[in-house]
């Protein structure tokens, strides 16, 4: 009997995961069934396929969505997050199983006691960050426990980042994941985390000044701003006890400090729409947020506004984004800050045709055994094909392929809203995303605790 794998959404982060399904269709008996509202964005090879069928689907048409979800086998969304929940529901109803590379949102999880009463997996969280992350660590911790270790320390950081030989920006940086999201990066509450022992609160004005620095050996040295909330972790990876717990956001050296200068500008802000934002230039733009003169040139009241010299490396970067430019528009109606700042910034952070991706993730495990402290580091980088086959794309695509797949075969078996850290999860599917080029790399480490010496401003 052929089983029917319905995709729902076909974005930049699904290469992998097509392909996968169909290179395995055949083997496992596998018909995979696209639904997005723009059939024509999936590639040529792909809907061409024998085992594959693509159609049009809009995810508030309630007929044809639970018509697409009744029909599955089981069902992988890949919609925005905030779209989960009218796709969770059906599976629901129509007793399908679930995979999604998204956090669980709380009203997913009030559906943990039907998902389970009804024998279902409904698989959350099983991208990179979320993902690899939570699977990767906690085969660490667990393997620490069952040597009689005590956790005391667990740092995490994670960045989706252009690869060197395509680092052909002053900020280091362009945009491989949803750019709507790194605009809007920290905002929501003050970043919260623990420090040996003590609550530690960072406010949004203040996040991109405060980063810890990495060196990840063949790549060189990176910063990481704090992750807006650390402490969600202690109950799901068990580190009640921990001392020190913090989740942070992997960028090159300088990246924070210059994106600091949108924050303190109020570019970054998503909260009130702007007058005659459609057709304003990309000056206009910048002189929105700087004071009146009649004299000066946006240029000098920005430089003396920030107190930036003219020479300084910060004052380079901004240069090349165009911010200056009269000739360039943003042709978006009624747009926020952020929603302008954000078009001006895809203009310049775009990955070209030959431009590759890369993602770095870095974990520290600190833990005492036979009353002594030990350290163990851990990193994985992944160096992406081309703009199409990112590293993003292949980090977040393959293990919820894989684990779609562990679920149909029966070795993925616990029901309920679950999160992928347990054995019978993360075992599987690291040893499989290994064969594919994903792995870390381990090595012990003086324990060190926190070092206050680690963190700028």
């Amino acid at each position: 009997m052929v089983r029917n794998i319905l995709v729902l959404g076909a974005g930049k982060s699904t290469s992998y995961l097509l392909d996968y399904f169909l290179e395995k269709s055949a083997a496992e008996n596998l018909h995979l069934t696209i639904g997005d509202i723009d059939p024509k964005s999936v590639p040529e090879a792909v809907r061409n396929h024998q085992n594959c069928t693509v159609f049009i689907l809009d995810i508030f048409d309630d007929p044809a969505r639970k018509k697409a979800i009744s029909e599955a086998t089981i069902v992988v969304s890949m919609l925005p997050a905030k779209l989960h929940l009218k796709v969770a529901e059906d599976c629901l109803h129509f007793k399908k199983h679930l995979v999604t590379a998204s956090y669980i949102s709380d009203d997913i999880r009030k559906l943990d006691a039907e998902v389970k009463d009804n024998g279902l997996v409904f698989m959350n969280e099983i991208g990179l960050d979320p993902g690899i992350d939570h699977m990767s660590a906690m085969q660490v911790i667990d393997r620490i426990r069952a040597k009689g270790g005590k956790m005391l320390l667990f740092e995490s950081f994670t960045g989706g980042l252009v690869a060197p030989e395509s680092d052909s920006s002053l900020w280091n940086y362009k945009f491989t994941w949803n750019p709507r999201n790194v605009v809007l990066a920290g905002q929501g509450g003050a970043a919260k985390f623990i420090q040996e022992g003590t609550y530690k609160y960072i406010p949004y004005h203040k996040l991109f000044r405060r980063t810890e620095f990495l060196e990840v050996e063949g790549y060189g040295t990176f910063e990481a701003y704090a992750n807006r909330d650390s402490l969600w972790y202690r109950e799901a990876y068990g580190l009640q006890d921990v001392l020190t717990l913090y989740r942070g956001t992997m960028r090159r050296v300088g990246f924070s400090k210059a994106w600091n200068i949108f924050v303190q500008l109020g570019m970054t802000d998503d909260s009130y729409i702007v007058e005659g934002s459609e057709g304003m230039s990309y000056r206009e733009f910048v002189n929105l947020f700087l004071p009146y003169s009649p004299t000066d040139s946006v240029e000098l009241k920005l430089r003396h506004y920030l107190k930036i010299d003219q020479d300084d490396i910060f004052w380079g970067k901004l240069s090349e984004l165009d911010l200056f430019n009269p000739n360039k528009n943003i042709p978006l109606k009624k747009a926020t800050p952020a929603q302008m700042l954000q078009y001006i910034l895809e203009d310049s952070w775009t990955l070209k045709d030959g431009d590759k991706d890369m993602i770095v993730m870095y974990h520290k495990f600190g833990y005492e055994l036979d009353r002594k402290k030990k350290q163990i580091d851990a990193n994985m980088v992944v160096v992406g094909e081309d703009r199409t086959y990112t590293a993003m794309a292949k980090t977040v695509g393959l293990p919820v392929a894989i684990a779609t797949l562990d679920i149909l075969n029966k070795k993925i078996t616990t029901a309920g809203v679950q999160i992928p850290i347990s054995k019978e999860v993360y075992d599987p599917i690291l040893s499989e995303l290994k064969a594919h080029g994903i792995a870390f790399n381990e090595f012990d480490a003086p324990y060190l605790g926190y070092n206050p010496d680690s963190v700028a401003g």
